[in-house]
């Protein structure tokens, strides 16, 4: 079998364009989390902490320094706002995949459950023919 031949068919199995779906989805997710976490999550966090805005806050190690044009400095900081942020972006997605996850799991359980009509059907046949003999 041929490279090209294993790499076609190991990319039209239903796993792997499944996952291909779930990043494509996956990063779709991610930028609305991200406006969620930046436009309507922290500006009322900042309002109650007294209008901080996270995303500005770091640590500055060394400032910029612009006096010479012809040798400009850029600024050396950590921008822990930025991280904070992040983390909050991640938990609102860990906590959004935890809610499908439990969703889905519950659908499963509720199919599992209900057994078919024809199994049940087939059922008591099996039992009364036990009984029978």
């Amino acid at each position: 079998m041929s490279m090209l031949q294993e790499f076609k068919e190991f990319a039209t199995r239903g796993n792997v364009v499944d996952m291909a779906v779930g990043v494509v989805i996956g990063a779709a997710f991610g930028k609305i989390v991200t406006s969620l976490v930046s436009d309507l999550i922290m500006p009322p966090i900042g309002w109650i902490t007294g209008g901080i805005d996270f995303s500005d806050m770091k640590w500055v190690i060394r400032p910029a320094d612009n006096s010479n044009p012809a040798h400009k400095i850029p600024e050396v900081a950590i921008a822990y706002g930025s991280f904070i942020n992040t983390v909050i972006a991640f938990l609102i997605v860990a906590f959004a995949i935890f809610l499908l996850v439990k969703l889905v799991n519950r659908f499963y359980q509720k199919a599992a459950a209900a057994t078919p009509p024809e199994v049940a059907l087939l059922t008591e046949i099996r039992d009364l023919l036990k009984n029978k003999v």
